[in-house]
């Protein structure tokens, strides 16, 4: 393998710097949070109904979860650097391609292409931390990136009901596209390789039976992605809850995802600090419980037919608190249950995350008169599914730090 794809040119020893794992982490998900309060003027200028513009969303988050499977194994193989150079030059081709679209279905095209890059900083941006780190304090980190990583797609709608408003939707690939080229100079000159790869055929799939195999990692995978992702459902259906339900104005709405990523911050300040002084398990369970109380008050709100922004923003912002604990706990349990596969266990809970909101969003698309209820019924049923299964999880004791 050529020398510039091991290391960074200059050689030497370089530990993987806060800010560029930050960076990788972001861009996959970033793409997806910053396009969301454009979803209602791309269905005006393409002429398209709302449920084909969540398309955009749905979709993507398909090719995220998709391309964790490709990407997870491939680094265990060849390495984490290499994997990245790939993975972030497609995001910049995806993100370009989008930028010029002349339809729809050039749109979704280039939505998919710049998530299958996207997903590389993603699955393995983990996969590095847990390289260099001991459970526990993987755990820690994976919630301190996490925090950090929440200040991108909390200014993120907001960026992007501005750039939709101001200079059109495709303002925004060109604005992804240019953070593309950063990250990918950034992983070329400062990150050099933290896995050793011990080659072999047929990685892939011998990978994935082995891992679903491992009842501890199964039991992980659902609870964290139903806890977790199921916020998509509201992500997806936000837009119109606000707009046509609340009749909030376009430029407004940008400025209300502020709070659900503020919630997601608390959380992953939280579960940096009590991880080392709490049971991770026990910890895991009581903040499932809190995302599941969150999910609860939205619900109630709807069906009682005293749904407001400010009830909106409350209940979401609680549920967000609660999933933004258990995120990084189940995380980094899951992906080291095999410790000589903690690139392909990254990927596959990343796809079962991704996949599972993709359904989200597809299941919420259907509610088209009344996208408040879609989001309650989805957000609640998925968050005492993902409850029942961290509770197995803590009944095991098999989880995190145990």
């Amino acid at each position: 393998m050529p020398g510039w794809l091991v290391a960074p040119p200059g050689g030497g020893r370089a530990r993987p710097l806060l800010a560029l794992l930050i960076a990788l982490c972001i861009s996959g998900t970033l793409a997806m949070h910053i396009f969301v309060p454009a979803l209602p003027a791309v269905a005006r200028d393409l002429g398209i109904g709302s449920g084909t513009a969540q398309l955009t969303l749905t979709l993507y988050l398909v090719g995220v979860a998709g391309g964790q499977l490709f990407w997870g194994p491939l680094s265990d193989l060849m390495g984490r650097r290499p994997a990245l150079l790939g993975g972030i030059l497609l995001y910049v081709v995806g993100s370009i391609a989008a930028a010029v679209s002349p339809g729809i279905g050039a749109l979704i095209g280039a939505r998919v292409v710049q998530a299958l890059g996207g997903c590389s900083g993603l699955v393995l941006g983990r996969a590095v931390v847990r390289d260099v780190s001991p459970p526990r304090e993987a755990a820690a980190q994976m919630a301190l990136m996490n925090l950090f990583m929440s200040i991108g797609p909390a200014m993120a709608p907001l960026v992007g009901g501005l750039a939709a408003t101001y200079w059109g939707w495709r303002a925004i690939f060109v604005v992804l596209a240019l953070m593309g080229v950063v990250t990918l100079a950034g992983t070329f000159f400062t990150l050099r390789e933290t896995h050793v790869s011990r080659g072999g055929r047929g990685g892939f799939v011998r990978s994935y039976v082995r891992l679903l195999g491992v009842a501890e990692f199964r039991i992980l995978a659902i609870g964290g992605a139903f806890s977790t992702t199921s916020f998509y459902a509201f992500l997806s259906a936000a837009p119109f809850i606000f707009a046509n339900q609340l009749h909030r104005p376009a430029g407004e709405i940008g400025f209300y995802f502020v709070v659900p990523i503020m919630g997601f911050s608390i959380g992953a300040a939280l579960a940096n600090r009590l991880v080392r002084k709490l049971d991770p398990v026990k910890l895991m369970l009581g903040s499932s419980l809190v995302a599941t109380a969150g999910a609860v008050l939205f619900a109630g709100l709807e069906v009682s037919g005293h749904l407001s922004v400010v009830g909106v923003l409350v209940s979401i912002l609680v549920f967000c608190i609660g999933s933004g604990i258990v995120s990084p706990l189940a995380l980094s349990s899951a992906i080291g249950v095999q410790p000589g596969m903690i690139g392909a266990a990254s990927g596959l809970y990343g796809c079962g995350q991704m996949g599972y909101g993709a359904l989200c969003t597809l299941m919420v698309s259907q509610w088209h008169d009344n996208a408040a209820e879609g989001a309650a019924v989805v957000l609640l049923g998925s968050n005492l599914v993902g409850l029942a299964a961290l509770t197995i999880a803590a009944r095991r004791g098999r989880a995190a730090g145990k």
